[in-house]
Parts: C-alpha cells; structure tokens; sequence
C-alpha cells in the first residue's frame, strides 16, 4: 500500500487547455491486453511511493479526499503496475496540491480482498484494476459499499452497475479505421481473427462496422495464432475478391501475415490493425507493412509524458500507463465541488461533453465504457504517419 496526494484545482481540464500547455505537466477475453513488446528497462531511480504498513485501517482525514489505485504490484504484471502507479504519481505532482490523497493496493495477491481493504480504508473511489477478471471480482464489493470503480480494463462485458471501463476498445479501433478506409474507396473487406473471446468480439465489431460504412464483408476467417493456422486461414480467402483486410491481432501476427496474403489471395489489399499496433514499432522494419492503416489514441502528448517519466524514474513506462495518468486527471477535475469525505459524485462521470487527458478526448458512454475520439496512422519505414486526425466533437 503506498500514497500519494494532490489538491483539486479552480480551472476545467479541455483538451485545449491540455493541448496548448503541451501536456497537462504544465498544470500538473476479452480480459484487457497487457501491452506486449518491450517491457522498459528496470528503473534506476527510487520509486516516489513507499509501501505503507499492514495493519490496521488508515485513520480518518478530515482534508483530502481519498482515492484507492487497485494495480498489480508483485507477480507476473507488476511492471505493468508499477508503471501506471509511477504516472498516477506523476499526475498527482503535476496537478500540484495536497486535497486527493492516493493509496496504492495490490491486486495480484486478490483483488476483491484488495478492494475490501480499500472501502475500509475510507476509499471513495476506485482507479483499477488492470485486469477484466480482477474487474469482476472488485464489482461486487464496490456495489456494496457505493463506491464506484473506472477499471483500466478493455473488457466491456465488465462495465455497468457503478463499474466505468478506461481501457482502449477494440471494437472503437475497428469502427475507425473501417470508415475511414470507405471513406478512401475501400468497398470490399476481408479479416483475420484470432480465436478467443478477443477474437469474437472483434469479429462482431467487424460485421458491424463494415455495415454501418456501407461497404462488403466478402470473407472473415479464423486462427488460432499458431503458423500453420494462420496460413489455412489465409488460404480460405478468396483470391483477389477484397480491397482491405483487417488483421485483428498484434503486430507480430500481421508481420506473419501479409507476406503470405501478398503470394496467395491478394497482392494489393490494403492492410487493416487495430489499437494493438500502437506500441509495436517493429510494424516500421517490416516492408510488407508499408502503407498499413490502423486507428488508436494519439501519442502526441504520450511521447510528452513518456519523456518526463524517463527522467524521473529513469526508464520508460508501459504504454498503458497513460491510464493512470489521465484518471487522476478525471478525478481532480470532478472534485473541484466535491465535498471531502462525502461519496464520489458519480453522475459526473456522465458528462456528455467528456474529458481531456494524455490520450486525447473521451467520454463515458451509457454502458460505462470510454468513446475515444481516435486517429488513423499509417505504418511506414519512417514511423507512424497520422493520415485522419482524431474528430474534434463527439458524435452526438
């Protein structure tokens, strides 16, 4: 258990206030996809938060407004916890002041113990967990206590019932990039979805998104990751009958892939990724990937935080990370009236004009899921490109 603290501010957090100060540093399965690829390098620097004692529960505070982060610190996924507790530190410096205090609790020793830890601490809101599982099993514990939770998972089956998910939506990432490749001429789609649960509800995205552009879904199959199921599947693929395919999968995958769509079915479809590619800047090396399209978050201000959380903590944060930053963000801006020690005012969280953080615009959906304005990068052997840059309004 650690903790940090900071002071909820006078000012409204837009995504022009953060764009122009170039940050918000200035002012301040589908179970969710641990990010893949290169874990950052072990930091040299002390870590900012300290593990608190195991004992009894905190004593009261009359000041701040107390506030539980639910990540795993030990086991398998600790960087990955470590990393979004180091940027929710980050952002709690940076908004400068001493009314939110945040209590760190880990969740690989049991999540729903973590969270029942955190209510009788005097905890009024959760950020976390990480993981849709660990989501499910802090849920009910939460409901209980009124206490609502904003999960970093992408698992939308886990949002509802006073549960928000802040995690990146493969089905958004797949609606984007399939409108704008229609919007580009594309008619006639082809994918590849790995099986499982992710798989699945890509594939659904996937029918849908095609068919509220307009355009054909002339062929989907499916693959169980492994090198010879991915070749049958592209074998069953028609012949030069597409004019995209979507690769629903890592990078790694859809570096495996189009060669072998290039020799077999198609030597001039366009190539289609989801939010997955973001962090796998191997997609660069590879020539076949060349002109690939994929939509995600933007990374403008990322690099930003990227860069300060380098020089603190002396190597770079999991992509994920951002998260963290960005739901301290949330919660400084919705506890400018929030009274301390009464309960979180939930209904804010409803606010149909949304909310700016690291990754761009977003905003709670009836479900309880985040709605990303999102752009389109285009994979070349400079770097990403951003071909469509991410809307400026909502939809509705």
């Amino acid at each position: 258990m650690a903790e940090a603290w900071a002071a909820s501010q006078p000012r409204r957090f837009t995504l022009a206030r953060i764009a122009a100060t170039g940050l918000a540093l200035l002012i301040a399965g589908c179970s969710t996809v641990v990010p893949r690829g290169h874990a950052p390098t072990p930091s040299q620097t002390p870590s900012t938060t300290q593990q608190g004692p195991i004992g009894p529960e905190l004593p009261s505070d009359q000041e701040r407004h107390r506030i539980a982060l639910l990540v795993p610190t030990t086991g398998a996924n600790a960087g990955v916890g470590q990393s979004i507790a180091n940027a929710v530190n980050l952002a709690v410096i940076d908004t400068g002041g001493k009314r939110i205090r945040v209590t760190t609790y880990d969740t690989a020793t049991g999540a729903a113990a973590a969270a029942q830890r955190a209510i009788s601490d005097g905890n009024r809101l959760i950020l976390g967990p990480l993981l849709a599982e660990d989501a499910r099993a802090v849920a009910p514990v939460a409901q209980r206590a009124n206490v609502p939770v904003i999960s970093f998972s992408n698992d939308a089956s886990v949002a509802g019932r006073g549960t928000y998910i802040l995690g990146y939506s493969p089905v958004q990432s797949i609606e984007r990039v399939v409108g704008y490749a229609k919007s580009r001429g594309v008619v006639r789609f082809a994918a590849l979805m790995p099986a499982g649960t992710y798989g699945e509800r890509a594939s659904r995205a996937m029918i849908h998104a095609v068919e509220n552009a307009g355009g054909q879904l002339v062929a989907m199959q499916s693959f169980d990751r492994s090198r010879t199921s991915l070749a049958a599947a592209i074998a069953k693929l028609p012949k030069n009958g597409y004019d995209a395919i979507m690769i629903a999968d890592s990078g790694r995958i859809a570096i495996q892939a189009v060669p072998l769509i290039r020799k077999g079915s198609s030597a001039s479809a366009r190539v289609l990724g989801t939010e997955l590619w973001n962090t796998e800047t191997d997609l660069n090396a590879a020539p076949a990937m060349s002109g690939a399209w994929f939509a995600s978050v933007s990374d403008g201000l990322y690099k930003q935080l990227a860069a300060k959380y380098r020089a603190r903590f002396g190597s770079g944060p999991y992509r994920i990370a951002s998260l963290g930053y960005d739901g301290v963000l949330l919660v400084t801006r919705i506890a400018q009236n929030w009274k301390v020690g009464s309960a979180f005012p939930v209904a804010r969280l409803n606010d149909s004009g949304g909310f700016a953080g690291i990754d761009g615009a977003f905003r709670f959906d009836a479900s309880g899921q985040a709605e990303r304005m999102l752009v389109v990068q285009q994979v070349g052997a400079g770097g990403f490109t951003v071909v469509s840059p991410a809307p400026s309004t909502f939809g509705n």
